[in-house]
Parts: structure tokens; C-alpha cells; sequence
């Protein structure tokens, strides 16, 4: 008789997820399927027990009953075990790869049309880059070092200080130099705004608190198309959809090949930055390969927090 007689594991992490969720919908979305997917798991690990693990209330969704929130404690601890083993191993399997998580955006518009340089300079270095607004667990995820966009102070990690940001208008040539004139801030009143609404990024100025921190008056700084991510929003701007705003660091490509213009010089320093961040120990040489080149192509030494 097998001496650790296990439920389904799927079910289990199924569980375990919604547990930790508000819905089972939220659950789903961690885990990349359905609200009646989830449900169908937490069913068949309940009628695998014999017994409930939530309470269905009727206006109130589901909530865990007394037995199901001391296995889910067990669950969230043995997942959470097993993942920090599977990435530990994944990482030794993998010593000459480096996995690099980071935003749709940086990765688009700045990260990935640098990289071949690095891998001109370190053909020995495979690089993996993760595109992924949320923040990498480093305990959980096969990631080496992340670049992220905020304030820093990630508790637990180190991180260093990589590229300091100002947010300006941008937009086509054509748009710049048409009807009506687009001259001065005052001008964005007779032209589409549109806006960057990716909900996982809140650290980033969006229309409002550029025209408020600018002193431009009279414009409604909240109409206009919303997209989800950065180079979505500047695509747009590029095909002379309207006005964008853009960054130094996300635009500066753009600018320098002239899909862009700005058609003002008025600009806004961004209270965000963007930091490289590594679990608080020595670095493996190709973290240290890596974190070095990053510095210099910033064109200035990464400086610690």
C-alpha cells in the first residue's frame, strides 16, 4: 500500500488557490482557466475527503469551513515548498541560462532591442526574458534578476537603482505639424489623449497628474481610447491616433528614429524609477555579467539603494 496516499494535485493546487482568493474567478485568473474549472477541482477534492472544505452562502459567494482552512494552510505550505525545490533545481539545470523577468514594456522598448549586444559580448549566456508585471518571487519562479518600475525599498531584496525617468508628450510627425497646431500644452485641448491603463502598473503619471503637475489648465486630461500596455499606447501615438505620453526610458528609441516627436519641450520628472532587483546575496557570475552590462548601457554605474 503506497504509504502517502495523495488527492488529486491539480485539485489540490485548485484549492489552495481559491483559498487564498477572494473568488473563485480570481483564482482562475492565477491559475489560467475558468471560475467553473476551479469550482469542478474544489468538487472533486471535497468528494475525494468526504467532507466540505467551503460553505456556500448565498450572498456572500463561498468561505472556508473549519476543515478546509487547516488544509489549506497544509496545501499553501507544501506548494509553496515544492515550488521553492522546483525552482532551486531548475536554476542548478540551467547554470548557463539567465531568466530575466520584467515588464511588457521595458522589455519591448527598451530591454529587447539592446539584448543582442549582450549576447554578442557573452555568447556563453543564454538569456530568457520574462515579460511579467507582476512581481517575480524569487522563493517560487526560476528568475535570476528582475527590472522593475517604482520606488524601490523591495523588502528582503536588493535593489539597485537603474535608470531614473521624466514623462513629456509625444506623437507622430504628421499630427505635430497638422490641423489643429499642436505647439503648446494648451494645444493637447484640441487633440485625442491616450492613455496608458495597464492595471497591474499603478506606478506610472498618467494624463490628470502630468496637466496638474505641468500647470496646463483647461484640458480634461480623461478622455480619449485606453490601451493595456505602454508600447500599445505609443504604437498608437505613432500611427497618429493622438497625443501619448512617454518616457525617456520607454520613448527614447522611438524618438531617436523618429517615429515620434515631442512636439513641446515642457516635461515632467517621474517620482518612478526603474531597478534591478536580485535576492539579497552575491551574485552568480552571470548575474554579475548581466547586472554590469545593464549599468552601461544606462550610461551611468548602477548605484545601490
Amino acid at each position: 500500500m503506497d504509504p502517502r496516499r495523495l488527492p488529486p494535485l491539480n485539485a489540490v493546487r485548485a484549492f489552495e488557490a481559491a483559498a487564498r482568493h477572494p473568488t473563485f474567478q480570481a483564482a482562475g485568473d492565477e491559475l489560467g482557466v475558468s471560475a467553473g474549472a476551479v469550482a469542478q477541482q474544489v468538487k472533486a477534492l471535497e468528494a475525494w475527503f468526504g467532507l466540505r472544505l467551503f460553505r456556500r452562502l448565498p450572498s456572500r459567494g463561498v468561505v472556508l469551513t473549519p476543515a478546509g482552512e487547516r488544509y489549506a494552510r497544509a496545501a499553501g505550505q507544501m506548494l509553496d515548498g515544492l515550488a521553492a525545490a522546483t525552482a532551486g533545481l531548475k536554476r542548478q539545470s540551467e547554470d548557463d541560462a539567465l531568466t530575466v523577468s520584467t515588464t511588457h514594456s521595458f522589455a519591448a522598448l527598451w530591454l529587447i532591442p539592446r539584448i543582442g549586444d549582450f549576447r554578442a559580448r557573452h555568447p556563453d549566456i543564454d538569456v530568457r526574458i520574462v515579460a511579467n508585471n507582476a512581481l517575480a518571487d524569487f522563493s517560487r519562479d526560476a528568475v535570476d534578476l528582475a527590472i522593475r518600475h517604482g520606488k524601490g525599498g523591495y523588502p528582503g531584496l536588493r535593489a539597485d537603482l537603474l535608470l531614473r525617468d521624466a514623462v513629456f508628450p509625444v506623437c507622430s510627425p504628421a499630427l505635430r505639424d497638422g490641423e489643429p497646431p499642436l505647439r503648446r500644452p494648451q494645444d493637447l485641448a484640441g487633440h485625442t489623449l491616450l492613455h496608458d491603463g495597464d492595471p497591474l502598473d499603478a506606478d506610472m503619471v498618467g494624463w490628470a497628474e502630468w496637466l496638474a503637475a505641468a500647470g496646463v489648465p483647461g484640458v480634461a486630461g480623461r478622455r480619449g481610447p485606453t490601451f493595456t500596455h505602454t508600447f500599445m499606447v505609443l504604437q498608437a501615438a505613432t500611427a497618429g491616433q493622438g497625443v501619448a505620453l512617454a518616457t525617456r526610458v520607454l520613448g527614447g528609441d522611438l524618438l531617436a528614429h523618429g517615429g515620434l516627436v515631442r512636439p513641446f519641450p515642457e516635461e515632467v520628472a517621474s517620482p518612478y524609477s526603474f531597478f534591478v532587483v536580485t535576492p539579497d546575496e552575491p551574485d552568480p557570475p552571470k548575474v554579475a555579467r548581466f547586472r554590469a552590462w545593464l549599468a552601461a548601457q544606462a550610461g551611468a554605474p548602477v548605484s545601490p539603494l
